[in-house]
C-alpha cells in the first residue's frame, strides 16, 4: 500500500473515527487529537497485513480515547460550574441515507446523551458507543478492547441499563423543536415572561456551561419561574451587536449566538408534550472555536 493510498484510505474514514472519538470524549479538540495519533500509528503500521482498514481504524481510535477518557477525568471533576460536551456540528448528508440509521446516531450525540455518557466507566462508554451509535457485533467489540466476548456483554447490559434509566424522553421531530426554538428566541430576546412561561414545562432544567469564563449559571436552574426569571435578566443586560443563525448541533436545531460577529453562545432545547423540557446554554469560549468559521 503506497503512502498516498494510505492516506486516502484513512481519509475516507476520519469521519466515523471522529464521530466514534467524539462520543467517547465530548470534546472536539479531544477527539481530534485522538484522530491525529490514530494517523500516526496507521502510517507506521505493516499495512500488509491488515484486512479490514476501517476495523483496524475504530480499534485503534477505540483504544486511543478510552485511554485519554481515563486521564481526563479529573479534569472534568475540576470543572467550574455544569459541564456540556462541546457543540458539534452534526450533517449527515448523502453518507447516512437512511432516516433510521440517521435518527441513531443523532440521539446518540445528544447532548441529553452525552451527559449520560458522562457517567459510564471509560469501557463502558466505549461499548455503548460501538454497539448502540455504530451497530458493532460484540465478538468484533470484544476484539477491539481486547475483552472475553461474555464480559463485554455484560459491560453493554450495564451501560445500557444505566442510559435508558437517565436519558430523559424529548420529542425528536426537528420541525417542532424548530418552531419552539424560534418562538424561545423571540420571548427570550424580549425579556417576554408570559411568553416564556408558557413555552416552558413546569419542571423545565437550564443548564449552562461557561467553565467560569463566561457569564452562566454556575448551577443548574429548575422551575419554569426561575428559568424564565433568568432569561429575563439576561435579556436586560443584552449582548452588543447581537445576531444570530440555527445550525444543525449535536443532531438537533439550535441556535448559534453572536456578538459582533463572533460566537458567543449556543442554545439548545428539548422539548416533550409540547413544551421546553430544557434548556442547554454553552458559553465557554474554548468550547465554541470551532464554530468562528461557521459566524
Amino acid at each position: 500500500m503506497t503512502t498516498d493510498t494510505a492516506t486516502d484510505v484513512f481519509e475516507a474514514h476520519r469521519p466515523v473515527l471522529l464521530g466514534v472519538a467524539y462520543r467517547m470524549l465530548g470534546r472536539l479538540a479531544d477527539a481530534e487529537d485522538v484522530v491525529q495519533e490514530a494517523w500516526l500509528r496507521w502510517s507506521g503500521a505493516d499495512r500488509s497485513t491488515v484486512r479490514e482498514p476501517r476495523g483496524y481504524l475504530v480499534r485503534v481510535t477505540t483504544r486511543l480515547a478510552v485511554d485519554r477518557l481515563r486521564h481526563i477525568k479529573s479534569r472534568r471533576e475540576a470543572y467550574v460550574g455544569p459541564w456540556l460536551p462541546e457543540p458539534y456540528v452534526t450533517d449527515f448528508g448523502d453518507t447516512v441515507p437512511d432516516s433510521a440509521e440517521r435518527a441513531v446516531l443523532a440521539d446518540s450525540v445528544s447532548l441529553a446523551v452525552l451527559v449520560v455518557l458522562e457517567s459510564l466507566s471509560p469501557l463502558e462508554r466505549a461499548v455503548f458507543v460501538l454497539r448502540e451509535a455504530f451497530g458493532y457485533p460484540y465478538a468484533e467489540i470484544a476484539a477491539m478492547l481486547e475483552r472475553g466476548e461474555p464480559a463485554v456483554r455484560r459491560l453493554a447490559v450495564r451501560a445500557r441499563g444505566h442510559v435508558e434509566e437517565r436519558r430523559p424522553r424529548y420529542d425528536v421531530d426537528p420541525v417542532r423543536r424548530r418552531d419552539l426554538t424560534e418562538r424561545f428566541l423571540a420571548a427570550a430576546a424580549g425579556g417576554d415572561l408570559a411568553a416564556l412561561m408558557e413555552l416552558l414545562a413546569p419542571d423545565v432544567r437550564l443548564v449552562g456551561d461557561s467553565g467560569g469564563k463566561s457569564k452562566a449559571p454556575l448551577r443548574v436552574l429548575e422551575s419554569s419561574d426561575k428559568v424564565a426569571r433568568f432569561l429575563q435578566g439576561a435579556a436586560r443586560m443584552g449582548v452588543p451587536d447581537f445576531s444570530h443563525r440555527f445550525l444543525e448541533i449535536n443532531g438537533g436545531p439550535a441556535l448559534l449566538a453572536l456578538s459582533g460577529g463572533r460566537p458567543d453562545s449556543v442554545f439548545q432545547i428539548e422539548v416533550a408534550d409540547g413544551l421546553i423540557q430544557s434548556v442547554y446554554i454553552i458559553r465557554n469560549p474554548d468550547k465554541l472555536l470551532a464554530l468562528a468559521d461557521l459566524a
